[in-house]
C-alpha cells in the first residue's frame, strides 16, 4: 500500500514562488509514474504535471509550461512540484497521486495542500 503526503503548500504573492513535496512510503516500488493535480474553489481537479518514477519522462499541461517544473529525488521517495511566476490563478488545492504499472490511472492520493496566490 503506497501513502502520499504532500508539504509546501501556502501563501504567496503574485510573481513568487512555492515548491511542493509528495513524500511517498509503503511500496514506492508498486509506483510507475507520480502525479500532481489541483482543484480550483468551484472547479474540477486536473492534471498539471506528472513524472514516471524510475525514467524521470516528464508531462506538463499548457497552463503551467514553463512555471511549473516536476521532479523527483528516488533517493528520498519524494517527488517535487516546483512552481514560479505564480498568478491568481494557480490558487487551487494541490493533490499528488501515484499510479501502479498495471493500470493507467490513479489510484492513491495525498491528503492535499493549499496554494493561494494573491494579486
Amino acid at each position: 500500500q503506497v501513502q502520499l503526503v504532500e508539504s509546501g503548500g501556502g501563501l504567496v504573492q503574485a510573481g513568487g514562488s512555492l515548491r511542493l513535496s509528495c513524500a511517498a512510503s509503503g511500496l514506492p516500488s508498486n509506483i510507475y509514474a507520480v502525479g500532481w493535480f489541483r482543484q480550483p474553489p468551484g472547479k474540477e481537479r486536473e492534471l498539471v504535471a506528472a513524472i514516471t518514477w524510475s525514467g524521470g519522462s516528464t508531462y506538463s499541461a499548457d497552463p503551467v509550461k514553463g512555471r511549473f517544473t516536476i521532479f523527483r529525488d528516488n533517493a528520498k521517495n519524494t517527488v517535487y512540484l516546483q512552481m514560479i511566476s505564480l498568478k491568481p490563478e494557480d490558487t487551487a488545492v494541490y493533490y499528488c497521486a501515484s499510479r501502479p504499472p498495471e493500470r493507467n490511472e490513479y489510484d492513491h492520493w495525498g491528503q492535499g495542500t493549499q496554494v493561494t496566490v494573491s494579486s
